[in-house]
């Protein structure tokens, strides 16, 4: 995949056409390969394909907020900073993506509608304890792990399955 960094926004989407023209629509798999495409998994995500997806993802927040009227405390200027919030947006792109594709039986659309209320609810949800408002941004410190296992006692449970 090219440098999307030196891509103006009319080229990247110029690449991800070309890349999504070599897929048969027809074809079932072919077609279910396409919609898979669409998944981030940010926690895996290599660099070289970082701003190609950030790209992406903030032209659809920044298309979805203003068709949908997502206010700012709903999704505030800062959502790329907190990864609640890049997670619930990155699958309701995914989703919107699947659901309005040309491979959609039709149903598609009314699905996402009928799931954009609770996804609304989850964000505002996620948003509320931020402390961000339109113009600020607040930090929030992720949690911490590398202090509070004790190693000795996980690795005595890890070696069993528990299923009991």
């Amino acid at each position: 995949m090219s440098d999307a960094g030196d891509l103006d926004p009319e080229e990247l989407e110029a690449l991800l056409q070309e890349e999504i023209d070599q897929y048969d629509r027809h074809n079932r798999e072919s077609a279910a390969a396409l919609t898979y495409a669409g998944v981030i998994n940010w926690r895996e995500l290599p660099d070289e394909d970082a701003r190609a997806a950030w790209v992406e993802l903030r032209s659809w927040v920044e298309w979805f907020t203003a068709r949908y009227q997502i206010s700012g405390t709903i999704v505030p200027n800062c959502w790329w900073k907190h990864g609640i919030l890049v997670e619930e947006l990155s699958a309701l792109h995914t989703a919107h993506r699947a659901l309005f594709a040309d491979t959609d039986s039709g149903l598609g659309p009314i699905g996402w509608h009928e799931r954009l209320p609770a996804a609304k609810q989850r964000l505002k949800d996620a948003s509320a304890p931020l402390g961000c408002t339109t113009g600020s941004h607040q930090d929030k410190k992720p949690r911490d792990w590398s202090t509070v296992t004790d190693e000795s006692d996980w690795t005595a449970w890890s070696t069993q399955a528990h299923g009991q």
